[in-house]
């Protein structure tokens, strides 16, 4: 494992350190699962998706060592202070609704550079709670990529104090979807009926 420097990441760090102190206070977070997230290679972490809080919980739910990379709206990088904060947590910036050929290539060269790239398949926030359809855009770089796919599901709501669970199941086997030629369709919703199997098998005893 390439050992963590202060290069772009060095505000991903800092940010880490300061959300997991907030998260501590506001809610009562169990991980389960951390020893299946890959030591080294690229790595596609997929959750499903409820909350503005769930790229926090799965930043503290990867080691440290491996940071993860997120996508952000492109209009955020057009503010002055937040483009500078972004840009040094090494997120990525994206036009929502429509195809952004830029973000691809940069998610697959990222990927080829063995980094961990966060992704929901649903791609919005359920309103809620509920599981949905996985959209294209995982599929596409998991078969596209040999990152390793990891399933995660975010398990409870978001209030006060209340009870969560951060599941991380292990990395999927695509191997036979690949050799198929299988669609990104196809690939998308087995990583997200593989996140709701997590989902269901770890949701009881959740308030």
């Amino acid at each position: 494992m390439k050992p963590l420097n202060n290069g772009p990441f060095g505000m991903y760090r800092v940010a880490r350190a300061a959300v997991a102190l907030i998260q501590k206070l506001m809610f009562r977070v169990e991980y389960i699962g951390r020893d299946n997230v890959p030591a080294d290679g690229s790595v596609l972490v997929c959750s499903n998706h409820q909350s503005n809080w769930d790229p926090v919980l799965l930043a503290i739910a990867i080691p440290k060592q491996r940071p993860l990379r997120f996508f952000a709206k492109k209009e955020l990088f057009g503010v002055p202070v937040l483009k500078h904060i972004l840009n040094r947590a090494g997120q990525i910036p994206v036009s929502r609704g429509e195809g952004d050929r830029q973000a691809l290539r940069v998610v697959l060269q990222k990927l080829k550079e063995n980094e961990l790239i966060s992704i929901f398949p649903e791609g919005t926030r359920s309103k809620d709670g509920t599981l949905g359809t996985a959209q294209a855009g995982v599929g596409f770089f998991a078969l596209r990529s040999e990152a390793a796919v990891l399933p995660i599901a975010i398990i409870g709501r978001y209030k006060f104090r209340t009870k969560l669970k951060v599941v991380i199941g292990e990395p999927l086997d695509l191997t036979a979807l690949k050799a198929n030629k299988a669609s990104a369709q196809e690939a998308a919703d087995l990583i997200m009926e593989r996140i709701s199997e997590l989902y269901i098998e770890h949701s009881r005893n959740v308030r």
